[in-house]
């Protein structure tokens, strides 16, 4: 299977925005986490990273939808 340019993008971008949120779950352990667990605002932070996650994905996917459209 051959990648073309528009592939190696979707990929780019898609590893991008996974990336980001790995960033962010690192960030939250470091910031809330400690021995005793992770406390009621780490928890509210995790939430609202899913939460921003979904919500990056659907933007970058509707992105990728247009992009490949004025192609």
């Amino acid at each position: 299977m051959e990648i073309d340019a528009e592939l190696r993008r979707q990929i780019a971008v898609s590893l991008s925005a996974a990336a980001v949120f790995v960033a962010g779950l690192v960030g939250i352990g470091f910031t809330f986490g400690g021995p005793e667990g992770l406390p009621e605002t780490g928890a509210i932070a995790l939430v609202a990273l899913l939460a921003a996650f979904v919500l990056l994905m659907a933007l970058v996917g509707a992105y990728l939808i247009r992009a490949g459209d004025d192609a």
